[in-house]
């Protein structure tokens, strides 16, 4: 799976100075570099090298600094990695290569540069955002057919969990979710319910998900 390089390129990546998650705005990786202003480094994971993690690459593009792509080295030599023209496509279009052994040993087969503006700004602001409000790294990246721990889930998730002794108001939840009036109102996982007037409660769905979240160490 994807998810078996992520580690690996995280940690290069972190090497290099970058904060790094996964599973952010449709991204495998992103780090942010601190400063101002905000380098944005995104990486795309495929067990292989093949068009496809080349055409993910060109999307990013518009919504990074730099852009790599990530995948296992072929055991025999014979994977993309090693034809040149697939080397050369990468060049032309500032796509970073990173190759990855089965021992986890990142390599730097073609350097990422950047000759292409940015043409998205406003999908690259989400992408910052979600990154900074994301608490830690929760997601793996590279997952597939999993619900990503979004910041807004996160949020919920705590609001949820405060929910469990009792009611409460919105104010009462400010340190926990500064947005908490409107992500109770808008219950958009219908975890909540409005007992009174501004006054609201777990619901069913509420105490059954935050049962079955896995228990904190």
């Amino acid at each position: 799976m994807e998810t078996t390089l992520y580690l690996p390129v995280k940690t290069f990546l972190e090497a290099a100075g970058y904060t790094v998650k996964g599973e952010i705005g449709g991204c495998d990786l992103v780090g942010l570099s601190e400063g101002d202003p905000t380098v944005v480094v995104i990486c795309e994971l495929k067990l292989t090298f093949n068009l496809e993690l080349i055409l993910q690459a060109v999307d990013r593009a518009a919504v990074s600094d730099e852009v790599w792509i990530a995948a296992r080295i072929s055991a025999k030599g014979r994977g993309r990695e090693s034809d040149k023209r697939y080397r050369d496509l990468c060049r032309r279009l500032g796509i970073g290569m990173l190759g990855v052994s089965d021992q986890g040993e990142v390599s730097v087969l073609v350097s990422s540069v950047s000759p292409m503006p940015r043409t998205n700004p406003k999908r690259r602001t989400r992408l910052v955002k979600e990154h900074k409000k994301r608490v830690g790294d929760p997601a793996l990246g590279g997952s597939t057919k999993v619900p990503i721990m979004t910041a807004y889930r996160q949020q919920a998730i705590a609001i949820a969990t405060a929910l469990v002794d009792g009611p409460l108001r919105p104010r009462d939840l400010k340190d926990t979710a500064p947005n908490a009036g409107a992500m109770l109102r808008n219950n958009y996982y219908g975890w909540f319910e409005k007992v009174e007037k501004g006054v609201y409660a777990l619901s069913v769905t509420g105490r059954t998900a935050i049962a079955a979240l896995p228990v904190k160490d």
